[in-house]
């Protein structure tokens, strides 16, 4: 109860009292009136008959194993993000993935299908999730249910209640567990008592880690069994097709009107971005634009007061499938984020959509991106200014930097979806033979 009043709170300073209010209302509705909606009950169980063709059909089809992912992380919105991605790529190889959706984002009563092996499910419509569940039991193929470390709803009871019937858990540990990310002024009970119980469960539970950080946690409390390290990555050809007819909003048009570079940036804007280098660097050159695009996480974009920098433009979120669109204009990108611990854990997603856009890059001190030959790290202020000049003139001069946009390719391709998804595949074929 506690982390939800921090959130309401939360939300009132960032958004004000009315769109609280309204969040509220689509939360309550999402998660506990559609419960007892009893006409929903009551349609489905009218149409059973129906809606167990629709599963049969489902289970009848060419899978090797199920998965059932369970969080509130929606399918259709703005930012489509690792969820979307791992799920898709299992679903295309020959995982049977049953996706839950939140009413919040999606428009999903019962069930529906995304693509061959991928279907979204209602799973607080309880009439469709028991027809579901009764089915799957059947099924004598392997099953997972897949949790992220992230997520404060699912309990170490129904995770329990999984394996008691037949399931085995994929445990996604994909940021460090900070308040700060979650939105809450403390850590949820919730999380951290499935936390302690992936540490100690090595028969059941498959851990999956997405940076060097998180990855050294687990070795030394839990050991390397049923372990893999799956960062993020980038569907590449979808960075690769540009719409060059695209009509952008008149803000964005007007600074492509002005014919500065443009250092750009999308994602989050929360305590973990730079702002201070960020408005350091618009300061020291006015000669160029620096362009945001994303969410508000929290309330210190309005705190810092970046918009009163005549070069520093924040558009507000773009939905995933134009993204590329505007990103493709950048002459820059960039990832400024603070050093700590919830960035020493990060692999930033967006890290090798820049790749694939075939964009120069240049990041903070952070450790996973230093990984990457094609990345420019910048540790001080001062050394992020040279850097974007550095990579600014790259862009301008392309014929004499062939060597630099070829790297960036061959990171982009090293590290697609396709890839990431294959090794936690792995994994959980070696346990199955």
């Amino acid at each position: 109860m506690k982390e939800k009043i921090y959130k309401i709170i939360s939300v009132i300073k960032k958004d004000g009292f009315l769109v609280m209010l309204r969040k509220s209302y689509q939360y309550i509705k999402a998660n506990y009136i559609i419960k007892i909606n009893i006409f929903q009950t009551i349609y489905i169980n009218l149409n059973a008959k129906k809606y167990k063709k629709i599963i049969d059909d489902i289970l009848d089809g060419d899978y090797d194993r199920v998965i059932i992912w369970r969080s509130t992380f929606g399918w259709n919105v703005p930012l489509f993000q690792r969820p979307q991605h791992i799920s898709r790529n299992l679903a295309q190889s020959k995982c049977l993935v049953f996706y839950e959706v939140t009413t919040m984002t999606d428009k999903v009563k019962d069930i529906a299908k995304i693509e061959n092996n991928l279907h979204l499910i209602n799973f607080n419509n309880r009439a469709i999730k028991k027809l579901l569940m009764g089915k799957l039991q059947k099924v004598s193929k392997p099953k997972y249910v897949q949790i992220y470390s992230t997520n404060a709803i699912t309990s170490v009871d129904d995770l329990m209640q999984y394996m008691k019937d037949g399931y085995r858990v994929i445990y996604e540990y994909i940021d460090d567990l900070s308040p700060a990310l979650l939105g809450t002024k403390e850590l949820p009970k919730n999380l951290t008592d499935k936390y302690e119980y992936i540490l100690k469960d090595k028969e059941n539970v498959f851990v999956v880690v997405t940076a060097d950080e998180i990855e050294k946690d687990i070795l030394t409390k839990r050991g390397k069994e049923k372990l893999v390290f799956s960062c993020n990555g980038v569907d590449y050809e979808h960075f690769q097709n540009i719409d060059r007819e695209y009509k952008f909003g008149e803000k964005f048009e007007a600074i492509l009107k002005q014919e500065k570079p443009i250092v750009g940036y999308y994602g989050a804007l929360a305590s973990w971005f730079d702002y201070e280098m960020v408005r350091f660097l618009a300061l020291q050159r006015p000669e160029y634009n620096v362009v945001l695009i994303g969410i508000k996480y929290d309330d210190t974009w309005d705190k810092q007061k970046l918009d009163e920098v005549p070069n520093i433009h924040f558009l507000g979120p773009r939905d995933y499938s134009v993204l590329k669109n505007y990103a493709d204009k950048f002459t820059v990108c960039t990832i400024p984020f603070v050093i700590n611990e919830i960035t020493e854990a990060t692999s930033p997603l967006k890290l090798f959509e820049y790749m694939a856009l075939s964009k120069p890059i240049v990041t903070s001190n952070m450790k996973e991106c230093r990984k990457y030959e094609s990345v420019f790290i910048a540790k001080s202020n001062e050394e992020y200014v040279k850097l974007i000049d550095k990579t600014v003139d790259m862009e301008r001069n392309k014929k004499e930097n062939e060597e630099y946009f070829e790297l960036l390719e061959k990171e982009a391709l090293e590290n697609t979806w396709n890839k990431k998804a294959e090794v936690i595949i792995d994994l959980l074929k070696e346990n199955e033979e």
